[in-house]
């Protein structure tokens, strides 16, 4: 509010210490050699998507399966989810690395631009990755000359409670982390933090923005840095998933229980079933039929 107050809009021409301050901040709460910010503004960036075309490319990068409106380009692979839960290797993931590794030598020239992904799946279904799968991808990357981005969007800003990012948990520090919507608390706010050598490519060319990193924006999410830290908001995220996982664990017995009350209604059902198809057979004229327990497989024809 205060800074509306001053200054409410200037476009990345004008220097603004607010800009700069902002950028400063977000920096120092980056790990290893990630010291320079880039702020935007979120509308904008969907708007120049949009604007030159490139909102496939950008959707392309998304594996939204439920989406209807995905067209896969050549230039962007997508790789085999290490969910370490539903995911076909498990919580190996040596599985899914090797599936990186396939498409580097197999479906590129050996060379990449870069891997990209959430540290943590936030629409996904809030899953951790399979443990050390980034560590291995990132190699796999590095070696064969792309950058690693991480997506910071859901899962940045102490919301795991151990660390500040969601990276820091698979114990890898990435090349671009990109970062949104909790950033501003709701403003239209979005950040790059990359290392110096990959901002310098990017300063031999001018880069402009009209509403990209606005005064009132940068203070705005300035703001949520220092209040994240001053009402510990991290501790307070640690302090309930440590609740909610303890509660689950509890939970468990009662899980068990339940799930033995679902074999038995399962087992019940298809005596059900099988009893009332064998009565049908029974009493209507049969073209085919064979029943046995766990196997049923019949064709009726019925007097209709």
């Amino acid at each position: 509010m205060e800074q509306s107050k001053l200054l409410q809009h200037a476009t990345t021409i004008y220097l603004s210490h607010t800009i700069a301050d902002f950028a400063e901040a977000l920096a120092a709460k980056m790990p290893g050699n990630l010291k320079v910010s880039a702020i935007l503004d979120t509308f904008r960036f969907v708007y120049l998507q949009l604007l030159h075309g490139n909102m496939i490319t950008y959707c392309n990068l998304i594996d939204a399966s439920g989406s209807d409106r995905r067209i896969l380009q050549g230039e962007i692979h997508h790789v085999i989810n290490p969910n370490p839960y539903r995911g076909i290797f498990g919580s190996d993931p040596t599985g899914y690395a090797k599936d990186v590794q396939d498409h580097v030598d197999y479906g590129t020239s050996g060379k990449v631009a870069g891997f990209i992904s959430e540290t943590i799946q936030g629409v996904g279904g809030a899953v951790e990755l399979a443990p050390r799968y980034l560590t291995m991808v990132y190699d796999i990357e590095r070696k064969a000359g792309g950058v690693c981005i991480a997506d910071e969007v859901q899962s940045g800003f102490g919301h795991t409670g151990s660390h500040y990012w969601g990276f820091e948990t698979q114990g890898v520090i990435p090349d671009i982390v990109t970062m949104a919507k909790g950033i501003g608390n709701g403003l239209p706010l979005g950040a790059i933090v990359t290392t110096p050598e990959i901002a310098q490519v990017m300063a031999q060319k001018i880069q402009f923005s009209t509403f990209g990193g606005n005064p009132v924006c940068s203070a705005g999410g300035h703001e949520v840095l220092r209040v994240i830290d001053q009402e510990r908001r991290q501790e307070h995220c640690a302090d309930v998933g440590s609740h909610m996982l303890g509660r689950r664990k509890r939970r468990l017995p009662a899980k068990a229980k339940t799930a033995i009350l679902f074999e038995k209604l399962r087992d019940f059902l298809v005596g059900a079933f099988e009893y009332s198809m064998l009565k049908l057979i029974n009493n209507g004229p049969v073209v085919s039929g064979y029943s046995a327990r766990k196997h049923l497989s019949v064709n009726v024809v019925s007097d209709d």
